[in-house]
């Protein structure tokens, strides 16, 4: 419309004025489009909002299955201590020479597969993920302690008779399942979400310790047993102890770390280190390194 009635009015004047009514009138059209294609470069000057940051959605209760790999180590090397303690109690013997601290018992380990499954609940804080989870593991492990006797004189004292003294045992930690309760912390990083957890662990076992422990005091010299006309008198003595019990519960704790990886927006797979100690049940440490794989399904 506006180029229309320049041109009519241009037509109507001479050369000199047809010349400056056209200045006049791509004045009046070129200014506004320039304002307006000025209008579309706003953005370069930070004039349009920027729409919120998007993270990936962790958070929420979620649940799954998990298959490990696990070594197993239990030091028995002390799981005598108790039961000849209490065989030798309140004798010179206990008293000098200790033979309830002599080991006889060694260290087993056994790898072995497990399986069990998690739960838990994540809280999220954009790239942040803090969380609680509970786990259970079933096992197969029988560790059997390694023996080897030990048979020892001791010399006589002026308050003891010298003794012949021999100690024996057998020891095995078996059918042990466990669970955690774990504190988790990690950062979401595109579909992955690292973390490490540190907890409570709990177990369920049988562990059993056996001591044996015999000997003669005033021993005759020689290879030859006590009798009756021995002089000092020689004394044999036989006792035998146990510690622990089938169904134990065990107490201890857990740490590591993993990697869960989102696969789609409810479900993500696993892997992961963690390592378990448990406290001493009848003088027995029992520690477990397991490495697994998962899969869940996030709510």
């Amino acid at each position: 419309m506006m180029i229309a009635k320049c041109s009519a009015a241009i037509r109507a004047t001479g050369w000199k004025g047809r010349l400056m009514r056209w200045v006049i009138c791509a004045l009046v059209v070129l200014v506004p489009a320039s304002s307006a294609f000025a209008q579309d470069f706003d953005v370069l000057r930070g004039s349009q909002t920027v729409g919120p940051a998007t993270f990936l959605n962790w958070s929420g209760f979620y649940v799954g299955g998990q298959f490990s790999y696990s070594n197993a180590t239990a030091d028995f090397s002390k799981g005598t201590q108790a039961p000849i303690a209490y065989a030798l109690r309140e004798t010179g013997l206990q008293n000098l020479f200790a033979p309830s601290t002599w080991p006889v018992l060694g260290t087993a380990s056994q790898p072995k597969p497990a399986y069990g499954g998690f739960l838990g609940y994540n809280s999220q804080w954009q790239d942040l993920i803090i969380g609680a989870e509970g786990t259970f593991s079933h096992t197969t492990f029988s560790l059997v302690a390694p023996t080897s006797m030990i048979s020892r004189v001791t010399p006589q004292t002026a308050t003891t008779a010298p003794y012949l003294v021999n100690i024996s045992g057998t020891a095995a930690a078996s059918n042990i399942d466990y669970g955690t309760l774990r504190g988790r912390a990690g950062w979401i990083a595109g579909n992955f979400l690292p973390y490490g957890f540190a907890g409570l662990a709990i177990g369920h076992g049988n562990v059993n310790v056996t001591a044996n422990v015999w000997g003669e005091q005033n021993p005759p010299s020689g290879p030859v047993l006590c009798g009756p006309n021995d002089n000092p008198p020689c004394v044999p003595f036989s006792f035998t102890g146990t510690a622990g019990k089938n169904g134990e519960w065990l107490l201890g704790f857990a740490v590591g770390g993993g990697l869960d990886w989102a696969v789609t927006r409810n479900l993500f797979l696993r892997a992961e280190y963690e390592y378990v100690q448990f406290a001493p049940i009848a003088n027995v440490v029992i520690n477990i390194n397991t490495a697994r794989v998962g899969a869940g399904i996030k709510f």
